[in-house]
């Protein structure tokens, strides 16, 4: 069973995956390849000059692959609860299991109320529907977490990346019951 499966890699989900894996939790990275941020050009993220969305996002899923995160293509249509976490059901049946779950699938929600989560009205342009989370990124279910547009946080890249971090780091302080801290220092 995977420790922590994160729905959506481009920059929360990503992020999320990448400290989640870093932190040395088992992490899935499921993601359905319809990321807004694929039709991006940016120039207005920190420490980026510039890069196109795809290549963002494709940054993203490699940092955490090289820290282990295990990444999947597949459209979520259902989370449902199991004795010990989480099964998550795609498109093409398959299904996966976790303990915890982070949303960070944007703008793509067609799978939340079936799934029992909340949801609200976005506050960003274009954006019609969010998860009803906490600032920590709590849901209203137990164990699913929310990070990034679909969380009702900016849409812009930098943003959703910080937010996706920070609530990967609420996720790990939570399993590992302390304040979890990643810092590398220089060699």
């Amino acid at each position: 069973m995977t420790e922590i499966a994160i729905i959506g890699a481009g920059p929360a989900g990503g992020s999320a995956a990448l400290f989640a894996a870093k932190a040395g939790k088992k992490t899935l990275l499921i993601d359905s390849d319809q990321s807004i941020t694929k039709k991006a050009w940016i120039e207005n993220h920190y420490g980026v000059p510039e890069i196109t969305g795809p290549n963002l996002v494709e940054t993203g899923i490699n940092q955490a692959k090289k820290f282990g995160a295990e990444y999947v293509q597949g459209k979520v249509t259902e989370i449902a609860k199991t004795d010990g976490g989480f099964r998550i059901a795609t498109e093409s049946g398959e299904s996966y299991d976790a303990k915890v779950v982070i949303v960070a699938s944007g703008l793509f929600l067609d799978f939340a109320e079936k799934s029992g989560l909340s949801t609200k009205p976005g506050t960003e342009p274009r954006i019609k529907t969010i998860l009803d989370a906490d600032a920590e990124g709590r849901t209203n279910v137990p164990g699913i977490w929310a990070a990034g547009t679909c969380a009702g946080v900016s849409v812009h890249t930098i943003i959703t990346a910080g937010d996706g971090a920070k609530v990967a780091i609420n996720v790990i302080s939570e399993l590992n019951g302390a304040r979890y801290v990643d810092h590398d220092l220089l060699k």
